[in-house]
């Protein structure tokens, strides 16, 4: 199953949703791990303890239902003695049931917060792990949204479902219980030569369909509209995600009307559909208004004939109301609760089409053997080995292909080629980034790498974090060092500020960006850094200091950079190139191939100073 935008509608292009049931199974066998592996003692001790505090509260619902005959055959005999009992009984079990009430709180909210950490813990690293994370953003687009199932569709799924499964034992168990009462209580009844046993237990079944089956016909395209209706709202939330995202592109260009009239005609569509949904909740409203008015009233009219005759005492009467009060809760619950499922299921499916997602990932990159992988290894000395490289888009477009080449220790590499020949998918490859292909890329063992790309990432909080990450900030590098980085990267500006905690990936320049990322070399020089046009937010004399730093400071260490811009060459010792080639005679014949790491050796070769 593969991940579409939130708010596209199933159409002829569009699989149309699963089904519930299909659903329900898909989540509980991702989710279900919570109570097999090694949370399954916490997880079973939480829901043994629920399940033994519905019994506690079922036992305290039959013990109110008995009160209601003693206190009722109370007062009409006009046993005052009894009368007070009565009120003392009552307050005594309002107390064992709210008590109840409040451990099935904490132990109802615990259990979901378990289960959701297990579940959310377990797509978060699944997520993270072996750069998944970028690799489902070439896969499934933006418009997976993996940090909204993550964060909401996890506990919209999970909350509910574990609210669900309490009132469905409490259903189950409610009916069970109150068909007893009412069978031995409510007894027989003789209509003309039939005589019925237990009339007043087929007298609440029958009841109960009639309401259901209404529900039911009233309200059965609701689950389709309220999934409807959350497509669209998702659809809302990643329009208005992209505005903020690019707020400064869009009021440079001057974008806003655009931007206000799709968010507009967005909303419009969710208010159609919201609309739909309220007046299938309005259908169904008139037969639950109508029904919570009835079902008290429907009993005491069954059973007036037997208390007339004398066959029922007054308290008999209201026990078996309030019994038949509890069967059609409990009968109805699954048509009560229709709504509040079918968006726990839209939520449930979005959980499940992100671990699809992240399935389909996993087979595109495996799906013909390791062989078609791009290996990364160590490399038997200390310079970097690419082996008949080949890289591939996911349609099979061959990208690069049969590279091979040997970069030495403390080269410095520059690639370069026309736009589109895969010069920054070799660095995605080199990062373990891009796995579509096949080959080998050996770097020597121990070695540390440093990546910079284009918009250097700058986490939330300290400007010191910021300048070591993704190292720990454990004290270890001083502040003298840190200073002195910032001064070099002319950054001078900033070093009082080391312990300030802001957002410094939007209060920072894109050139103060890029040479935040030389500032990291200079603290922590690696042996072999990647850039991938690191200066291209830099003027000519800062990108030449920068790049600078890599003849001198980082002298030993190995360099491989992408880059467009003039004066680059100078600060390297030679140049790859990516040839673009027309490809014919193959079985790609009609795609365009490309023959790539076309070395130019000695072109600009230089002495090292």
């Amino acid at each position: 199953m593969s991940v579409v935008d939130p708010g596209i509608e199933s159409t002829s292009d569009n699989p149309l949703p699963p089904s519930p049931v299909r659903t329900a199974r898909a989540f509980f066998a991702i989710s279900g791990g919570f109570w097999k592996g090694r949370s399954r003692r916490r997880a079973w001790t939480l829901t043994l303890t629920l399940l033994g505090l519905v019994l506690v509260n079922l036992g305290i619902a039959l013990l109110i239902n008995r009160w209601n005959k003693f206190f009722f055959d109370a007062i009409e005999s006009k046993d005052v003695a009894n009368v007070g009992l009565g009120v003392a009984i009552v307050l005594g079990l309002a107390l064992m049931a709210a008590a109840v009430a409040v451990a099935m709180v904490h132990a109802r909210m615990r259990l979901q917060l378990a289960w959701r950490k297990w579940l959310t813990q377990g797509l978060i690293e699944r997520w993270l792990s072996e750069r998944r994370f970028y690799q489902l953003t070439i896969v499934s687009g933006e418009g997976s949204h993996p940090e909204f199932r993550i964060a909401d569709d996890v506990r919209l799924a999970v909350e509910p479902l574990v609210d669900f499964a309490i009132g469905l034992a409490n259903a189950v168990l409610a009916a069970a219980a109150f068909f007893g009462v009412l069978w031995v209580v409510a007894g027989s009844i003789t209509i003309g030569p039939v005589t019925i046993p237990g009339y007043m237990v087929f007298a609440s079944v029958a009841y109960a369909g009639l309401t259901s089956t209404a529900m039911v016909l009233i309200g059965k395209p609701l689950i389709q509209r309220v999934e409807q209706k959350n497509a669209a709202e998702a659809r809302l939330r990643y329009e208005l995600t992209r505005v903020r995202e690019s707020a400064e592109n869009i009021a440079l260009i001057g974008g806003d009307d655009d931007e206000r009239a799709r968010l507009s005609e967005t909303f419009g569509d969710l208010a159609e559909r919201w609309l739909k949904v309220i007046a299938k909740q309005a259908h169904m409203t008139w037969i639950s208004n109508g029904n919570s008015v009835l079902a008290p009233v429907v009993p005491l009219l069954l059973g007036a004939p037997k208390y007339v005759a004398g066959e029922l005492t007054l308290g008999e009467l209201m026990q078996i109301a309030t019994a038949f009060t509890q069967v059609q809760i409990a009968l109805n619950w699954l048509i009560d609760n229709a709504i509040r499922l079918a968006e726990t299921l839209a939520s449930a499916q979005r959980v499940v089409e992100l671990t699809d997602a992240l399935d389909d990932l996993d087979e595109s990159i495996g799906r013909h053997g390791a062989s078609d992988t791009v290996v990364l290894g160590f490399s038997p000395d200390d310079s970097i080995h690419i082996e008949n490289l080949s890289l591939t888009q996911q349609n099979g477009t061959v990208m690069i292909e049969g590279a091979s080449t040997t970069i030495s220790r403390g080269e410095k590499v520059l690639v370069k080629g026309e736009s589109g020949t895969g010069k920054s998918t070799l660095i995605r490859a080199m990062a373990g980034l891009w796995p579509w292909g096949s080959g080998r890329i050996l770097t020597p063992k121990r070695s540390s790498v440093a990546f910079m790309p284009q918009r250097p990432y700058l986490p939330l909080g300290t400007l010191r974090h910021a300048l070591i990450y993704p190292a720990a900030d454990d004290g270890r590098i001083s502040d003298d060092k840190l200073r002195h980085a910032l001064r070099e990267c002319g950054l001078t500006h900033l070093t009082d500020r080391l312990d300030d905690e802001d957002q410094w990936d939007q209060i920072l320049s894109g050139g103060e960006r890029q040479r935040v990322a030389f500032a990291r070399l200079l603290i922590d020089p690696p042996d072999i850094v990647i850039m991938d046009e690191a200066t291209s937010a830099l003027d000519e004399m800062s990108q030449a200091k920068m790049m600078g730093f890599l003849r001198n400071e980082l002298a030993d260490a190995t360099v491989l950079s992408v880059g467009h811009r003039p004066g680059l060459e100078e600060f390297h010792d030679r140049e790859i190139y990516l040839v673009r080639e027309d490809g014919t005679g193959s079985a790609h014949a009609h795609h365009r191939r490309y023959r790539s790491l076309r070395s130019f050796w000695n072109v600009f070769r230089r002495d090292a100073d």
